[in-house]
């Protein structure tokens, strides 16, 4: 689906047909040849349009002539978690292609993103399609928020999560921390390709902004929130490693427990078990046949096993 757009009184408007300056968004589903024959009429290689769907494809940047392409990660949310024991990640990372052509600008990705959402909902301050060095930037910059935004959410989920192990340790949250330490692998290699793309690009001014110290300043600001999205990143990474290694100890530690407390009670009862064995067997004893014999055996077995439990209560066994 190829959808055209450019700024009409402030607001963000629908073209029929594309106009110099107008931003592209093209979304699946593509019939075929489609991609070809977009890339053939704007005079680019349709290599930038399928890189941008690869799921796997690392962020980078790239230049061809007069056409700069670029491509980012951002995070979206798992739809498959939808599912009933769904045990994958809550948030995953998907490219999104930026294509800077002599006239448009033209952005693609496998599905519709949050970060293109929000230019497509007008809720972002000053834009305008036609600035292209801006534009780029706000998408750069939004796209930072949207991880800032997620690491947020999911950090308040882990600690929902913990203090429901504190009663119970069942699977089901055992199951969400899992989620949540996978969706933060993806977010820390996705900020990590991103970081390095923004410093290359600022490094060789990709985006011819050297001359402008507000655009200048506002990727420094952009370079500086992605920073701190990869250490939040990796802060709640290794946070999460801790408290999967501390609940796998307690789990371990309980079940260590509980085994010690069968293995005395076992021993503990295995003392009237083997009394009662002897006079069950059919043996000539030498006992007399007396009614109050039956209770002082029984009286005895008593003895003995409590003998048994303040013994192994002494030696701290219990």
């Amino acid at each position: 689906m190829i959808r055209y757009y450019a700024k009409d009184k402030r607001r963000l408007a629908e073209l029929a047909e594309p106009e110099p300056g107008c931003w592209i968004n093209l979304t699946p589903p593509f019939g075929p040849e489609e991609l070809e024959d977009f890339a053939r009429t704007f005079s680019f290689d349709s290599v930038f349009l399928t890189d941008s769907l690869d799921l796997d494809e690392r962020a980078r940047y790239e230049r061809d002539e007069d056409v700069r392409f670029i491509l980012i990660n951002t995070p979206v949310l798992n739809k498959e978690l939808l599912e009933e024991g769904a045990n994958e990640a809550i948030y995953m990372t998907v490219p999104v292609g930026i294509i800077l052509t002599i006239e448009h600008v033209i952005t693609i990705s496998a599905i519709q993103t949050p970060v293109i959402e929000t230019f497509l909902d007008n809720k972002v301050r000053n834009f305008d399609p036609t600035d292209e060095k801006r534009f780029v930037l706000q998408i750069l910059e939004q796209n930072v928020y949207r991880y800032l935004s997620s690491l947020k959410k999911l950090n308040l989920r882990r600690n929902r999560m913990e203090r429901e192990l504190m009663n119970s340790s069942r699977n089901r949250e055992l199951k969400q921390l899992l989620s949540i330490e996978k969706s933060l692998v993806y977010f820390v290699n996705s900020l990590s390709a991103n970081e390095l793309l923004k410093m290359k690009m600022k490094r060789t001014d990709f985006l011819h902004i050297n001359g402008d110290e507000e655009l200048v300043d506002f990727f420094e600001d952009i370079i500086i929130d992605n920073s701190q999205a990869l250490s939040m990143a990796n802060v709640y990474t290794n946070i999460l490693n801790g408290t999967m290694d501390a609940y796998s100890s307690i789990i371990s530690n309980n079940l260590n427990e509980v085994i010690h407390r069968l293995t005395v009670i076992t021993v503990v009862l295995m003392v009237p078990t083997l009394i009662s064995s002897f006079f069950g067997m059919n043996i000539a004893s030498g006992l007399p046949d007396k009614p109050w014999m039956f209770w002082t055996t029984i009286l005895g077995t008593v003895l003995f096993t409590l003998g048994v439990y303040w013994f192994m209560q002494r030696r701290r066994i219990i």
